[in-house]
């Protein structure tokens, strides 16, 4: 497994120095050690780490709703780390988008896996969250298309085949996408 930065987000000084020292041991650099949520977010915008490992309770912002925000704002695996089990917890730091969860005390063997499978089900899901950015964007471009072919069709008398080779040919001459000419052709015809 490749180096990571990582940052610590946990309000006890023995467990954050324990597993500091776990990471180094299996080569990761800590870049961050946070004691409360708020200080969290801020320090994963700041150092951008690979993977955050946080605590569920601390002090001014809980560990989950310190998550949600890091989620939202900078993308990163976290890995819940906790000395509570019970359903509840599990449920919500699912819905959050935590990679995986950690009781404590961690054991560096139970360590290794967890990081591996939470980097692994963050690439999946970014993966797929790539995936239908691209497939929204090309449903967007295609109803736009369609849009100015009939705008051609009506104004120009073209069929549909001539008015998508004229939107496609002008998207190739001025070096642009389809979606921009077709955009162009409806607000033009909004003008008019």
């Amino acid at each position: 497994m490749r180096s990571l930065r990582v940052l610590i987000a946990e309000d006890e000084p023995l467990v954050a120095g324990v597993l500091a020292e776990q990471l180094s041991q299996l080569g990761h650099r800590v870049v961050g050690e946070a004691t409360d949520g708020e200080e969290a977010i801020r320090l994963c915008l700041d150092a951008r780490p690979d993977l955050v490992i946080m605590d569920i309770k601390m002090p001014r912002l809980d560990g989950l709703a310190a998550s949600r925000a890091i989620l939202e704002q900078a993308p990163v695996p976290i890995i819940l780390l906790t000395a509570y089990t019970n359903d509840e917890f599990i449920e919500e730091a699912a819905s959050v988008g935590i990679m995986d969860y950690l009781v404590k005390p961690v054991d560096e063997r139970d360590l290794v896996p967890a990081i591996r499978l939470a980097l692994s089900h963050f690439e999946q899901l970014q993966s797929l969250r790539h995936e239908v950015e691209d497939l929204r964007e090309a449903l967007e471009t295609r109803k736009l298309v369609e849009r100015a072919k009939g705008v051609l069709m009506r104004r120009l008398n073209l069929t549909e085949e001539e008015a998508f080779s004229r939107i496609q040919r002008q998207a190739r001459n001025r070096q642009a996408k389809m979606r921009d000419i077709a955009a162009a052709i409806i607000a033009a015809d909004e003008i008019m």
